[in-house]
């Protein structure tokens, strides 16, 4: 993981070295970090900002995934969980303060979509290579995981 900057941003600053399930060790690490900083600084961490750190985040994972793949011989190789930081991110964006259980509901929802990865996650997962394929399968994820929780808020209000 040291031997690259890009392999510490792609291994989710060594959370995606968990021996088990590194990709919910990633989406924990995500949450942790999401929940301190804007706790921590509201008024530096707003929403706003959030969505830029996103975009940023999404399009630096591309060039990281991409390396550390090659580095490491797989494209999609398990230690790599910056895809599941900045998707479960959007997550968390996007439930705004819905509170803890909102935001359970989201975690659980999200490793469901990522972990199963119906239509057409499994199509993006098996067929967009490269750091781009590695991040966006959890982009989709993370809306699916949206759209479940806009539909439980329905059925639930």
């Amino acid at each position: 993981m040291l031997s690259h900057p890009a392999h510490i941003v792609a291994q989710g600053f060594g959370s995606g070295l968990s021996p088990i399930m590194p990709g919910t060790a990633g989406t924990l690490f995500g949450w942790l970090v999401y929940v301190e900083l804007t706790s921590l600084w509201p008024e530096v961490f707003t929403p706003a900002v959030w969505g830029a750190l996103i975009v940023a985040g999404f399009a630096l994972g591309v060039a990281a995934c991409r390396r550390t793949g090659t580095a490491l011989g797989v494209a999609d190789h398990g230690s790599m969980v910056w895809d599941e930081v900045i998707a479960f991110w959007l997550v968390l964006l996007f439930i705004g303060s819905g509170g803890w259980r909102a935001q359970l509901t989201g975690f659980v929802l999200f490793r469901f979509f990522d972990m199963v990865k119906p239509p057409p996650i499994r199509h993006f997962d098996q067929n967009l290579k490269g750091g781009f394929g590695v991040m966006w399968d959890d982009i989709v994820a993370a809306f699916y995981a949206l759209l479940a929780m806009a539909l439980l808020r329905v059925m639930f209000p």
